[in-house]
C-alpha cells in the first residue's frame, strides 16, 4: 500500500529525516510515535503529498509519488488521501455539512451528490442534527468528527493523522481512538497516525518510533 525507500528530507542545511524504510498494508492502523524533532510530522507530510523529499521514494499503490509535479500530486492527493489534524482546520463561514462537501467539490462532483454523501457520513458519525451548524456552534469533539468526515468524503484509501486528539478531553478522544477502528472495519482504509498520546499507540496494529529521523527497527 504505502512504500518508503532511503527517504530523506532537508531544510537548508539541516536534515529532518536520514534514510526512511517503510511499509505499509493496506488496511493496517500504523502509530508513528517520537519525541518532539525526531521527524513523525515531516514523514507524515511527506507520506501525504504535502511536501516533497528532497530524495528518496515514496510509492503509494505502486504509483511513483515522489516523480509527480504539483498539479499530479494535487489530483492524487484529492482523490486518494484524506487527512485529520490537530486543529481542525474548519472553514468558520461554512457549515458543518458544506465543510464536508468541499473535497468533493474539488474532486468535480456535483452539489447533490456531494451533500448526499456528506450528510450520510455526519449521519454515520452520529452529527445529522448539527449539519447546518457553522464550527464556532459545535464542541470540540464535534468539530474533529466533521473533519473526519471531510477526510472520508471521497473515499480515501490512506487517511493520515496528525496528533488528532491533541486538542481534545480524554472522553472525545477516546470516541475518537474508537471511531477509527471501526472506520476501518466499515471501508477497509488504511490509517496512518502520528501521536504523543498512548493508548492510541498501542491500539493501532502496529506501533513504529522515530528516533533522530530514522524509523527504529
Amino acid at each position: 500500500m504505502i512504500k518508503t525507500e532511503g527517504l530523506r528530507k532537508k531544510y537548508g542545511e539541516l536534515e529532518v529525516l536520514k534514510g526512511v524504510d517503510l511499509e505499509i498494508h493496506q488496511g493496517e492502523i500504523v502509530s508513528i510515535v517520537g519525541a518532539s524533532g525526531a521527524g513523525k510530522s515531516t514523514l507524515l507530510h511527506l507520506l501525504g503529498t504535502l511536501d516533497k523529499p528532497s530524495s528518496g521514494s515514496i510509492f503509494i499503490e505502486d504509483k511513483a509519488i515522489h516523480s509527480m509535479n504539483d498539479r499530479q500530486l494535487a489530483q492524487f492527493r484529492n482523490q486518494h488521501i484524506g487527512f485529520i489534524f490537530q486543529f481542525h482546520n474548519l472553514l468558520p463561514e461554512f457549515t458543518a455539512l458544506e465543510n464536508v462537501c468541499i473535497p468533493s467539490f474539488i474532486k468535480g462532483n456535483g452539489p447533490d451528490q456531494s451533500e448526499a454523501r456528506a450528510l450520510e457520513l455526519l449521519t454515520l458519525l452520529g452529527l445529522k442534527d448539527r449539519a447546518d451548524h457553522k464550527p464556532s456552534q459545535l464542541s470540540g469533539g464535534e468539530q474533529q468528527r466533521v473533519a473526519v468526515a471531510r477526510a472520508l468524503i471521497n473515499n480515501p484509501k490512506v487517511i493520515f493523522a496528525d496528533e488528532p486528539s491533541g486538542n481534545l478531553d480524554s472522553k472525545n478522544a477516546k470516541e475518537l481512538h474508537e471511531l477509527f477502528f471501526q472506520l476501518r472495519k466499515d471501508f477497509g482504509q488504511t490509517f496512518v497516525i502520528v501521536t504523543h498520546n498512548d493508548e492510541l499507540a498501542r491500539m493501532a496494529d502496529r506501533m513504529l518510533t522515530m528516533r533522530d529521523g530514522k524509523v527504529e527497527i
